[in-house]
């Protein structure tokens, strides 16, 4: 009788919203809501499925998250599991080892939570089915795992498909923090049939012999996050042969949306092609909802008229999405073409242009000024918003950086507003 089992990780259950909250509150809503429902639609699956398992390859929330709402909900899913049959496995990663609801979440008897030091679970299957199954785990004891836990975990288990569940950074990846590092190759020497991986948010099968599967996360949170979010289905035949499947349960997929404007000089055919091209995006995602981050590129005498009326840009922006149906605008960039090259027969705008952009925006004594505006922005901003300034050095210079651009070409485009370049 083939063993089937969902295999998931970083659900980062209520993570807090970052700069959505403060643009479309519908848009907000919707977010941060997102993680919960992708989380009620893997219970579903699971269930819909018939499977006997859910492998959770760790974190499950976000870091020192307090609430107990967070907490009640996920107990609710557990316990929907439970009734239905569904064992479900637990390994902590580095956000859920710092957080008060690890401590304090009561599990229900069909689901474990693996401690800091390896343990292995052998399962009961119906009628003493075949493949006997292992299932080996191990968590963070603390937020950080500089070293590899593979030589924590014991030997398989004679016999059995041996399954390890291990949050790891694996070899690296653009974005994430090392923790638990290690390779495919201490992965494989194991013994294991099938490595459970969490922590890189992209799905990526790094072998098939044995399956070494990071998963993804099922549902992005920000741009950042952007593309196609899944679990992966697995089915052990008999044989013990392995068959992965891809399964989306996500809300909403971010994904950044390129309209070329190259040579338009009509609003109404600007406004054609923005919305023909979110519908062929919309076309594409396979989640409920597309959220996009929009950007207009190429040279177009709509240039400086853009700039001066960003708010009637995004406003054209979302009709169209409305129209695509399910659609949502994060954001709009502007990246029209060289802006140098367009304000050549400015004169004297063109002068100033290159004075703000040269000696001004790029001296010590203005961005120490400019910082300090953005520190008591800052201050002002919810904790949640904070984030969208950058959380380290680099980071923030990047943030004010582009501001400081912004803000440029604002009052570039309001000099020139009537002006030569301007296609009405």
């Amino acid at each position: 009788m083939p063993f089937r089992f969902v295999h998931t990780a970083d659900l980062h259950l209520d993570s807090p919203l970052r700069s959505l909250a403060l643009r479309d509150p519908d848009l907000a809503a919707l977010i941060g809501d997102a993680t919960r429902q992708a989380f009620s639609n893997l219970v579903d699956l699971c269930i819909d499925e018939e499977a006997e398992a859910l492998m959770i390859a760790g974190d499950l929330y976000d870091g020192d998250q307090t609430s107990m709402k967070t907490a009640l909900f996920l107990a609710d899913g557990l316990r929907r599991l439970d009734a239905a049959g569904v064992r479900v496995f637990i390994v902590r990663g580095n956000h859920d080892a710092e957080s008060r609801i690890t401590r304090e979440l009561a599990l229900p008897d069909g689901a474990k939570a693996f401690r800091g030091r390896s343990e292995v679970v052998t399962l009961d299957r119906p009628d003493g089915a075949l493949p006997v199954v292992a299932v080996h785990g191990t968590s963070f004891g603390k937020p950080h795992a500089p070293e590899s836990l593979v030589p924590k975990f014991g030997p398989p288990v004679p016999g059995a498909f041996n399954i390890g569940l291990l949050h790891t950074s694996l070899g690296g990846a653009p974005g994430h923090d090392p923790y638990a590092p290690c390779s495919v190759a201490d992965l494989a020497g194991t013994g294991f049939d099938y490595w459970c991986l969490g922590h890189v948010h992209k799905r990526a099968i790094h072998s098939e012999n044995p399956h070494v599967v990071m998963p993804g996360m099922p549902q992005g949170r920000h741009i950042g996050e952007a593309g196609p979010k899944s679990v992966t289905v697995v089915r052990v035949a008999d044989d013990r042969s392995v068959a992965c499947e891809e399964r989306a349960v996500s809300v909403a997929q971010f994904e950044r949306v390129t309209v070329d404007l190259a040579g338009v000089a009509d609003w109404r055919e600007m406004t054609e092609r923005i919305g023909a091209r979110l519908e062929r995006a919309r076309a594409g995602v396979r989640a409920d909802h597309l959220v996009a981050r929009l950007e207009l590129t190429g040279g177009t005498p709509l240039n400086w008229r853009l700039r001066r009326e960003r708010e009637l840009v995004e406003g054209e922006a979302r009709h169209c999405a409305g129209a695509a149906g399910k659609t949502w605008i994060e954001k709009v960039e502007l990246a029209t073409g060289d802006l140098a090259g367009a304000r050549a027969d400015a004169g004297a705008v063109a002068e100033l242009a290159g004075t703000m952009n040269g000696s001004v925006s790029r001296s010590e004594e203005f961005r120490a000024q400019a910082n300090g505006i953005m520190e008591e922005i800052e201050r002002a901003l919810p904790p949640e918003a904070r984030r969208a300034l950058g959380d380290s050095a680099k980071k923030r210079e990047k943030t004010l950086a582009g501001l400081i651009d912004e803000g440029c070409e604002t009052v570039l485009a309001r000099l020139r507003e009537g002006g030569s370049g301007d296609a009405e």
